[in-house]
């Protein structure tokens, strides 16, 4: 079958399009923003990209449109297809009906951490031998893909493993169906890493969020199992609205899975009911890699792999690209790049580095890109979940708000930069040997990372 995917760079589309390429279809795709790390994923597998939506692909003529999330009527290339009753699906759907049903699915959920989460969980049963598919919303270290079919388990070599690991994102699936990407996916292993108002351009609210993590509760069967964080209180809301599947709750104070206190390498115990299970030893640090860590040991558990040798199997995890990932250095001063887009993620992330780099300074470049930052509806939370950098540059050429206001609380350690030249310049300027320079940003952030380290 010959496939055309509308949207095909954005990370969970791309992945579609790798996992149809290795299922033997014939992958085309258009896009208006191309970017690293997906394009160049994509161009390796031989994946045709054009540039634009413009109406004329249709001369391509696929026997299926598959539509991203990206895609809203007026696009050219939808309003094509529309008019010339052409068949088209959403990009869960086809996962749904072609990937995964029949096979276990591993579902990772929440407002943050779900890609590194996922890309553990992936590890975990992969170093088990359990040769899972994942598709996950970046390129896992360990993998060097965002997503593939499963393989054949160690314990089975002739055959295919049932595991499936996915991300799960809570945003909406189409322009012709606004229910969240996740309610396609019926997980048999479900993780509720936490929940926060986001994605502020589809949601009117905290309560409307909720809903839509109490569908894909729902969705869960009752053999099935629900690890959620137990220190959120969104979470438990959900699952008073109604569960009728066993949940293991992880982060709280008593029972369940809980992670000692790290040491100064990052070093953690895990317990579960009172029970040690072992240490962790790894070079990760925060404790939001603490709580992903629980989240996917518990759900690795429930598939058979034994809490021990998930712990073991942490000591090898890579971690993601773009998540605290070094770029490179340049005249003693280390550039990192980081997907951190909302104010929490933006505060553990920062929290992080500094636990690793201890008094050394912080100069932390944000790009507010994602819609929910567009719309200003975090911006009275920007400057908290800067305080423990140095000094906070901040891109703000096509904001609708006053990011020169929402930073004002920092003082002279906050400015704001409409060019980007001009907020390179800066800290080029400020710089010194010894500094660590944290780009945050979930979008590529016109290739500020070598821009840095070519003036540094």
């Amino acid at each position: 079958m010959h496939i055309h995917i509308l949207g095909i760079c954005g990370t969970f589309m791309g992945g579609i399009a790798a996992i149809a390429k290795e299922a033997g279809h014939r992958v085309t795709g258009c896009d208006a923003n191309v970017y690293p790390p997906m394009s160049t994923q994509l161009e390796a597998m031989g994946i045709e990209l054009i540039q634009g939506f413009d109406a004329a692909q249709v001369a391509l003529s696929p026997d299926l449109y598959v539509i991203g999330n990206v895609v809203s009527r007026g696009n050219p290339l939808m309003e094509e297809i529309l008019d010339r009753g052409l068949p088209y699906v959403s990009g869960p759907q086809w996962l749904s009906e072609h990937v995964l049903q029949g096979r276990w699915v591993l579902a990772v959920a929440g407002t943050h951490g779900k890609t590194t989460t996922s890309s553990m969980l992936a590890w975990l049963l992969e170093d088990a031998g359990l040769a899972p598919g994942f598709l996950i919303g970046g390129i896992p270290e360990n993998f060097g893909v965002s997503a593939r079919l499963p393989g054949a388990p160690a314990q089975d070599p002739a055959g295919q493993s049932p595991f499936f690991v996915i991300e799960a994102d809570e945003y909406d699936t189409a322009f012709f169906d606004k229910r969240s990407k996740f309610v396609h996916y019926r997980p048999r292993t479900c993780v509720l890493n936490n929940l926060e108002f986001d994605h502020a351009d589809i949601f009117a609210d905290l309560a409307a969020i909720e809903t839509q993590f109490h569908h894909l509760v729902r969705t869960v069967p009752g053999a099935g199992l629900v690890v959620s964080n137990a220190r959120e209180a969104a979470l438990a809301r959900v699952l008073a609205r109604g569960c009728w599947t066993p949940v293991e709750g992880f982060g709280g104070a008593d029972a369940g899975w809980r992670a000692g206190e790290a040491d100064a390498a990052g070093h953690f115990d895990v317990w579960l009911d009172g029970a040690k299970q072992g240490r962790v030893c790894w070079d990760l640090l925060g404790e939001h890699n603490r709580m992903n860590a629980l989240a996917a040991i518990a759900a690795a558990r429930h598939v058979g792999v034994a809490p021990a040798t998930a712990i073991d199997a942490l000591s090898r995890f890579a971690n993601v690209k773009r998540r605290m990932e070094v770029k490179g250095v340049a005249g003693g001063v280390t550039v990192y790049d980081d997907f951190a887009h909302h104010p929490t993620a933006i505060a553990t992330t920062v929290a992080g580095l500094r636990a690793r780099v201890g008094g050394a300074r912080i100069l932390a470049v944000l790009e507010p890109r994602s819609n929910t930052m567009k719309l200003g509806t975090m911006k009275d939370a920007l400057a908290d979940s800067l305080t423990d950098a140095d000094h906070v540059y901040c891109f703000d050429g096509g904001l609708g708000w006053d990011a020169a206001g929402a930073l004002a609380p920092l003082g002279e350690r906050a400015e704001c930069h409409g060019e980007l030249d001009a907020l390179v310049a800066a800290v080029v300027r400020d710089a010194r040997a010894g500094d660590h320079v944290l780009v945050m940003s979930n979008g590529g952030f016109g290739g500020v990372h070598g821009k840095l380290l070519a003036a540094l």
